[in-house]
């Protein structure tokens, strides 16, 4: 990011430099054709008059050395030189400082090789009502020099711009250093908040299996005289909440071994559609009352490099999910989209759907629609968590949102190599 910056302020300073460099170069050719401009017109005034232009050349004071002075028609002739004989010289209608004075009244040319010596010249003519004043400098040292930009203001630039450069640079080290170890603060927070809710959840979570294993534990150890019947159902509700707190620890596991350890996670070729066919396996074991019909679209088999535990918990819980809360009848896993990078896929089921405002907060810990029925359905409240997670392990998003025609629509992604 810095590297950019820095390429990016001295991009905007060299162009600064080269625009002054050139303004510069411009404004001390202007400079000089104002000069020449100036004793054109005292030249053109004199020949307007009808004075002899001459002697006015001879006795005034040049603005240079070694001037040459030509005077030519409006159609081009020279009938003045001061160096070489008009005779000898051709029209100068087309010359680029005579055609600009012809148009403009004024031009002049930087650098111009003349025809007639050779030598190179500054030239700047002027137009009077019927003849052109025409004033050249030879290219010499010093002239080069005077229309050369001044080079200590280019390197007090750089100079400037490099001293700038290095301050900058350690300025925004120490920011950037400032930053991080105020991200990192905010993160440790982030992640110790979010361990105290999850600690405060899991605690919530615990106390009515708990309770209620108490309870029935000490009944039965009470002495009472219980029917074998009792006895049983007793048995059978401390058995019930201790899966409940089995399956509770291990989605508690699962997301912190997520998020504290992922570099520790193992990755393997992973088949998505092997992966459905365990799901659709399982459904088919299951009571007819319970079971969802599963529906497949895969129309090429999916291979990512992932976690295998991971990718199932995803599709598990989705169907775990749909289940327990939609009250639909099938299932639809679709895959939408598939390249060298990713895959797209689409579980939905025809259920009844939620709530527009239920649908931000379902991949939340322990958030649950309805509250009652998810605890009578043995659910922990972390399983749409865990999917959350499981996709973002493989370098996915995921959404979800009400199916037209009812149930739940859950699309995401799963990049091939993360």
């Amino acid at each position: 990011m810095f590297l950019q910056l820095i390429i990016f302020s001295w991009t905007i300073v060299l162009c600064f430099i080269g625009f002054q460099y050139q303004r510069e170069k411009e404004y001390k050719s202007e400079f000089l054709n104002a000069q020449l401009q100036q004793y054109n017109r005292h030249l053109l005034k004199t020949v307007e008059e009808g004075l002899p232009y001459e002697d006015y050349i001879a006795t005034h004071d040049k603005p240079f050395d070694e001037l040459r002075i030509s005077i030519i028609t409006l159609s081009g002739a020279v009938v003045y030189d001061n160096i070489i004989s008009p005779d000898s010289l051709d029209n100068h209608r087309g010359r680029p400082e005579v055609a600009d004075a012809l148009a403009k009244g004024e031009g002049y040319n930087i650098s111009r090789q003349s025809a007639s010596d050779g030598r190179e010249y500054f030239y700047s003519a002027t137009r009077g009502k019927r003849v052109i004043v025409r004033t050249a400098i030879p290219y010499s040292n010093t002239l080069r020099d005077l229309l050369e930009a001044d080079w200590s203001f280019v390197m007090v630039m750089i100079a400037i711009s490099f001293a700038m450069s290095i301050l900058a640079y350690f300025s925004t080290r120490k920011l950037g250093k400032d930053i991080e170890r105020v991200n990192r603060y905010e993160a440790e927070q982030d992640r110790n908040r979010l361990k105290r809710q999850l600690t405060n959840n899991i605690n919530h979570e615990l106390k009515t299996p708990v309770a209620s294993i108490q309870v029935c534990l000490e009944t039965l150890l009470s002495g009472i005289s219980l029917s074998e019947e009792k006895r049983q159902e007793l048995i059978g509700r401390c058995y019930t909440h201790n899966e409940r707190l089995r399956r509770l620890l291990n989605d508690v596991s699962l997301i912190t071994r997520m998020e504290d350890g992922s570099a520790l996670i193992g990755r393997e070729k992973v088949s998505i559609n092997e992966i459905i066919d365990e799901v659709a396996e399982e459904l088919n074991v299951m009571p007819e009352e319970e079971r969802l019909t599963l529906h497949t679209n895969f129309s090429e088999e999916v291979i990512i490099n992932g976690n295998p535990s991971l990718i199932g918990s995803i599709f598990r819980n989705l169907t775990e999910n749909a289940i327990a809360y939609s009250e639909g009848n099938n299932i639809y896993i679709s895959l939408l989209e598939n390249n060298t990078n990713m895959c797209r896929i689409r579980f939905e089921d025809d259920g009844k759907g939620v709530k527009e405002e239920q649908l931000p907060h379902l991949f939340e810990r322990f958030y649950r629609v309805d509250k009652g029925r998810s605890r009578q359905k043995g659910g922990t409240g972390l399983g749409l968590a865990i999917v959350k997670h499981a996709v973002r392990f493989h370098g996915g998003n995921i959404t979800v949102a009400n199916r037209p025609g009812g149930g739940l629509r859950f699309d995401f992604t799963l990049k091939k190599q993360v």
